[in-house]
């Protein structure tokens, strides 16, 4: 199938098969990954705080550095890896991706200096490269008018693995900041293991794709996107909300540890919190909000109120006020899967890997830009020469793309071809009896 096929063949379901295991033997996957991700998220800063002398604008400016390098290593490798995935096969690109990210988290716990904790991080972003693979595997598995419910159900692990990560490395950090990516990296082998075992392939060999060299490199995967006017609206919703999203990894712990003197385990704490209103989003009301609402209600809805929750982070002038600010700002959680299952089923089966290494390297370019960006921001506003004092700057940047993110995403989805495009639930009870006989 070629990526000139008609619509009709991309949104032919797969093969039946065990569906409901195979997400959740992902669902598994994709946890343990976010545990370990959100174990080491309260201490990274502050250990790159700690090897810079504790200076906090020095730090914001290092910790910038290390979130570009991270995704300058991503926007190389993602597009080979999915290219990979499309010749080879999901399972085995997950496998030794958490296997190398194992590894890559005991050389950070044993590294003896900045130089060496920026080396485990530039590697990080080579081996990280599962999720993006998950995502093309439930593709594989996942009928197309499923798949926004799906994808938010398996980014319910997202919620839950910071339910529990951010809580146990802030607790952990307390007792040796270097401890968090020892568990982190028992956690990436055990779930390396696990895979092993237990993963079955999504991708038949009738299906694969052959290795091509254009759309294994970053230029050839992003021309991917641009290939269809919709799919490239899609991925301009998908990188301003990654570079918003950006904001929060990269500034959130100095901002609360700076604006309201948070200690590792609150933030910790906030974090989980976090995690557990996304898994509550995510997890329990992505699909009965597209159902209800379709994707373009959706869309405004999440993505207006992402930007409404960013503006109580900026102006919170307590911690109480932020803690507000996390529920309302998780909205923004039925928009991103309704974003994914669109751009899924505008391209054919056997691209799926390339697609979602396309979307990866379109966040790779938003991590390069987003870290340096917003951690230049924070530290230009909290200077001793800031024009204004103003340590939310990042924030309210933020709130303005996700708003553009919304404009875009409505405009794309009234773009839809009718027969792609979901409605609510009120407006089309005749497709959806279409769409049951069609699977009978």
């Amino acid at each position: 199938m070629s990526a000139g096929s008609p619509a009709a063949d991309v949104i032919t379901p797969p093969p039946a098969g065990p569906r409901r295991a195979a997400v959740g033997f992902i669902f598994v996957t994709i946890l343990l990954d976010m545990l370990s991700i959100g174990m080491i998220l309260p201490i990274l800063p502050k250990l790159v705080e700690s090897f810079a002398d504790n200076n906090t604008a020095d730090a914001a400016r290092i910790y910038g550095l290390f979130g570009t390098a991270w995704a300058l290593m991503q926007f190389f490798a993602s597009p080979l890896l999915g290219a990979l995935s499309d010749r080879f096969g999901r399972r085995p690109v997950i496998l030794l991706s958490n296997f190398g990210l194992g590894l890559d988290y005991v050389l950070m716990a044993l590294a003896p200096s900045l130089v060496w904790l920026f080396i485990g991080r530039m590697i990080s972003g080579v081996t990280s490269a599962s999720i993006a693979t998950s995502f093309a595997y439930i593709a594989d598995v996942t009928p197309a008018e499923k798949r926004a419910a799906v994808f938010g159900k398996v980014g319910a692990a997202f919620g839950i693995g910071f339910i529990v990560g951010p809580a146990v490395g802030g607790l952990l950090g307390g007792v040796d900041p270097r401890l968090p990516f020892w568990v982190a990296a028992a956690l990436s082998l055990a779930n390396a293991a696990y895979g092993f075992f237990v993963l079955p392939e999504s991708l038949p060999k009738e299906r694969r794709a052959p290795f091509r060299w254009r759309s294994a490199n970053p230029l050839g995967a992003v021309r991917l996107l641009g290939s269809n006017r919709t799919l490239g609206a899609l991925a301009v919703v998908r990188f301003c909300a990654d570079v918003a999203h950006i904001s929060l990894p990269a500034t959130f712990v100095l901002y609360t540890t700076y604006r309201y003197g948070w200690d590792q385990t609150t933030v910790g704490l906030a974090l989980a919190f976090v995690g557990l209103w996304t898994a509550i989003v995510q997890g329990g009301l992505v699909g009965p909000a597209l159902k209800k609402l379709g994707e373009f209600r959706a869309i405004v809805i999440g993505y207006s109120g992402g930007a409404l929750g960013f503006l109580i982070y900026a102006l919170a002038p307590n911690g109480t006020l932020f803690w507000v600010g996390i529920p309302i700002m998780t909205i923004w959680g039925i928009a991103g899967p309704a974003t994914s299952s669109l751009m899924t089923r505008l391209v054919p089966a056997d691209q799926q890997g390339a697609l979602q290494g396309a979307n990866t390297s379109v966040h790779s370019i938003a991590e390069l830009v987003g870290p340096f960006v917003f951690t230049m921001i924070f530290a230009a506003f909290i200077s001793a020469g800031a024009p204004l004092l103003l340590p939310g700057a990042p924030f309210l940047l933020a709130g303005a793309l996700l708003l553009v993110s919304m404009v875009v995403g409505a405009y794309a989805v009234r773009s839809m071809p009718p027969s792609l495009a979901l409605k609510p639930a009120q407006e089309q009870p005749v497709a959806a009896a279409d769409s049951k006989a069609a699977q009978s």
